[in-house]
């Protein structure tokens, strides 16, 4: 017998393709539309976040054409996962407007035509650059904001051509050949083999990414010449989209261009809307028996994000339009409040010698929520939501700040991209007690964040604010100010200030004794302070 090829397997996909009952949609009445917009956004922004499993991918793409008009891709660990988001789409309202035109299943693979020594040896046998390529091949990250385009494959069995007939040598080399066609596409394409064998109707079900659709056409046009496919290939049908974000949904079913590149408003609670909602999916969970000197998050096992625990997948999600130039405090449209531009903030404190902004040379991108929950309770559904964020590269930190003056706590959630800060805010909303979020309060928010002092100051810090808080007690303009502290870390210390107007807050930032308390903190804090205004 011919010997067949050895293989590694890796995450489980699911391509679901659906159509809309466009004439349902339309007579629908208005409540019914916008409950189907709210739960079809929650249910995919959680399957985005991956609050299923313990790891995995997921997306949504507009479809073009008659054959489906959108497309649901999921990978998973498991098969019973993408089993369980079947059935779990069928809970939602949205699911009631569509029909599944198709689907197909399989598993991610790579074969022994890659590296002998990968399966005769091991991982550890073969260098660095291709144990990543191979992981990157069981385990793919979905682009941002890129076509896609899939189609099922089988080798030919006929009289002439029978691939499985061929010796594994020759069938290497014609691989080989294969592959080097691809290799001329290395940054405008990228392609997701996955085996069907057993689970499909074709053999192979192969996924192309590109952010220029026709590298997609030029790539697939110029592989039909090789032999491995001019010989031995046969093709199913062919399906092109787009991907786009779940709080795009509402875009998209009133027949705009998606993505729209637009980023979430928030309502008037300061609860963005693409928080999601419906049937209870949110993303709590909770890490029984966790440590809080560490990172904390665990696994969540089967489909409902109401689990022991939950986790995330691995990636640059939460999605969004965010152009990575946006202010520190995670604004949607760069202004600070009553027509304040925040870069002008921020050269109004760099004249007073105050540092306002891009730590380590970056922007970065915060939420703040405060909740009235008891702390103890409020960190443990913190922690199962870190566990779901800290697989994302665009995370940088979330964490748990105890007022010392007020009876809520803070949640402070910092991100590289605005749209990432935004998603996450609408996962946050959803834990207990929420009364407010920074940037949502009347007046002029600003927020000294990450105070970061060394332990033999500690003391003496919070003595000196204490000192400074006396005398923000008397000034024109100011609300509230509190020192808050790190339930992790207690040198690790969130100032949250409420004026009723920036010039309020300017006239406090313009006094001598914060000029003294800036010199004076120079000595005593571990690392440069930032400013964030929110308001």
């Amino acid at each position: 017998m011919v010997e067949a090829p050895q293989t590694a397997e890796g995450w489980f996909s699911l391509h679901d393709f659906r159509s809309i009952d466009w004439d349902a949609w339309r007579e629908a009445p208005e409540s019914e539309r916008e409950r189907a917009i709210e739960e079809g956004e929650a249910f995919l922004k959680h399957r985005e976040l991956v609050a299923d499993a313990d790891d995995g991918e997921s997306a949504l793409f507009s479809v073009l054409g008659h054959k489906a008009d959108l497309l649901f891709l999921h990978f998973r660990p498991a098969l019973d996962d993408l089993s369980a988001i079947e059935r779990r789409f069928e809970d939602t309202a949205l699911a009631e407007f569509t029909e599944r035109e198709t689907s197909y299943v399989s598993v991610t693979e790579v074969s022994g035509y890659v590296s002998d020594d990968y399966f005769e040896e091991g991982a550890d046998a073969v260098d660095e650059g291709l144990r990543r390529y191979i992981e990157g091949k069981l385990k793919p990250e979905i682009p941002d904001d890129e076509y896609v385009s899939f189609y099922p494959m089988s080798k030919r069995r006929g009289e002439e051509h029978n691939w499985y007939d061929l010796e594994f040598e020759e069938r290497a080399e014609l691989m080989a050949g294969h592959g080097e066609v691809g290799k001329e596409y290395a940054g405008k394409i990228k392609q997701v083999i996955a085996s069907s064998v057993g689970f499909d109707d074709h053999e192979w079900g192969v996924t192309l990414f590109g952010a220029d659709p026709t590298d997609i056409k030029d790539i697939v046009y110029e592989m039909r010449f090789d032999p491995a496919s001019s010989r031995y290939g046969e093709f199913g049908d062919f399906y092109v989209g787009r991907r786009f974000p779940p709080r795009d949904l509402d875009a998209f079913l009133a027949g705009e261009t998606v993505p729209t590149g637009r980023v979430p408003e928030a309502d008037s609670a300061g609860h963005p809307h693409d928080e999601g909602g419906g049937h209870g999916d949110h993303a709590h969970g909770r890490d029984e028996g966790h440590d809080r000197s560490g990172a904390g998050g665990g696994s969540a096992h089967g489909d409902h994000p109401h689990g022991e625990e939950a986790t995330g997948g691995e990636g640059d999600h939460p999605h969004g339009e965010g152009d990575g130039h946006g202010d520190e405090g995670g604004h949607r449209d760069g202004d600070g409040g009553d027509g304040v531009d925040d870069a002008d903030i921020r050269g109004e404190l760099a004249d007073l010698d105050i540092y306002a902004g891009k730590p380590h040379g970056e922007d970065v991108y915060a939420t703040v929520l405060y909740s009235e929950a008891d702390t103890d309770a409020l960190f443990d559904e913190v922690e199962g939501l870190r566990g779901n964020f800290d697989h994302y590269g665009t995370h940088v930190k979330t964490a748990v700040y105890e007022g010392r003056h007020t009876d809520r706590a803070a949640v402070v959630s910092i991100w590289d991209t605005a749209s990432a800060a935004e998603t996450a805010a609408g996962f946050l909303s959803e834990l207990p007690d929420i009364v407010a979020r920074a940037g949502e309060e009347s007046g002029f928010g600003t927020m000294g964040m990450f105070y970061t002092v060394k332990p033999d100051y500690q003391t003496e810090f919070v003595e000196t604010f204490d000192d400074v808080g006396e005398l923000l007690g008397e000034m024109d303009g100011h609300v509230e100010t509190d020192l808050m502290v790190n339930v992790e870390d207690e040198n690790d210390m969130f100032i949250a200030s409420q004026w009723n107007a920036k010039e309020d807050a300017m006239a406090f930032f313009r006094s001598d004794e914060f000029s003294e308390t800036v010199q004076w903190g120079r000595d005593v804090l571990a690392d440069r302070p930032r400013h964030v205004f929110l308001a």
